[in-house]
């Protein structure tokens, strides 16, 4: 049976696995657009540190969702969902390809498998919910959500300060456990016959070092120049952007309360260990990807197309 031609290219993989690269050689091999699906990647206060494409790299090919978001703004998958549609319907009538690339798998849960239908949590809730958590660390939060919905908060990280909120706010305002409504989904924006799906998988290793060594780079780069001018916008903490991976420790270096040292080390180790979520999410959650080494992936893409 001859495969129905593709409507969407998906690369994902853990941080500093060659997405990016790859994503842009496909784009300039087909006239398709590279798409962020990296839920960091879409702050504007955030290039060096969240691996945005380079300048220069988005003149090699066309991109979409990138910086696009400011970091005071509570962005999510849904937000980031009707973005796409909007985005897929405009690519869908110039006949290109989108490119989806990135690493947050929620983002790509959410093209495949469609998105948790959760009702909206009211302005005045959200704000009230926020500022009864201020001052709070993020176990407390998580503690907080335990005694209210444990059902939800079992399943998610203490240390996890954007997502305990979250569920806090949906309790809030619904009376019902955000996990209850995660089980309903909406209809996915692709259609997985159509859709190829690749995961790039470097050596462990390999990936440790590569993610290491970037780090360093971002550091080389003006990584610190960029989180002190996130930090002088004095957001809330809870807020996605202030949790993208090196800044929390940035911000501590820039208040006093840590060496330069411990914070690049810090960057390095949670961007180690959010690799290995990356790797276990996609194997667990996301069956339509076939996992490719990185040196064969323009290879198993060239068949795809």
């Amino acid at each position: 049976m001859t495969r129905p031609p593709i409507s969407a290219l998906l690369i994902a993989g853990p941080t500093a696995s060659g997405k990016s690269a790859l994503a842009i050689r496909v784009a300039q091999a087909t006239g398709g657009v590279v798409v962020n699906a990296d839920s960091m990647q879409v702050y504007a206060d955030l290039r060096i540190i969240t691996a945005r494409p380079s300048l220069e790299e988005e003149r090699e090919a066309e991109h979409r969702l990138f910086g696009h978001v400011d970091g005071a703004v509570n962005y999510s998958v849904g937000k980031w969902v009707e973005d796409a549609k909007a985005m897929l319907a405009e690519l869908a009538g110039q006949g290109r390809l989108p490119i989806f690339t990135g690493g947050t798998g929620m983002y790509f849960k959410a093209l495949l498998q469609g998105l948790s239908e959760i009702p909206p949590v009211p302005d005045e809730v959200r704000a009230r919910v926020r500022a009864e958590a201020e001052g709070l660390t993020p176990e407390e939060i998580h503690a907080r959500l335990m005694a209210l919905d444990p059902e939800t908060a079992e399943r998610l990280r203490p240390t996890d300060p954007q997502r305990n909120l979250r569920a806090l706010e949906v309790f809030t305002a619904t009376g019902q456990p955000l996990a209850s409504f995660q089980s309903k989904r909406g209809a996915p924006l692709l259609d997985p016959a159509t859709t190829a799906a690749f995961f790039l998988l470097p050596e462990r290793d390999a990936l440790k070092a590569r993610i290491d060594a970037r780090f360093e780079s971002m550091m080389e780069q003006g990584a610190l120049a960029e989180v002190e001018r996130l930090a002088a916008r004095r957001l809330d903490p809870a807020l996605p952007v202030m949790r993208a991976h090196g800044v929390p420790g940035l911000i501590d270096y820039l208040a006093g309360r840590a060496t330069l040292v411990e914070a690049i080390e810090r960057g390095q180790r949670d961007t180690r260990a959010y690799s290995k979520r990356q790797v276990t999410f996609v194997r667990h959650q996301l069956p339509e990807f076939e996992m490719v080494k990185p040196e064969g992936a323009w290879d198993a893409v060239s068949a795809a197309l």
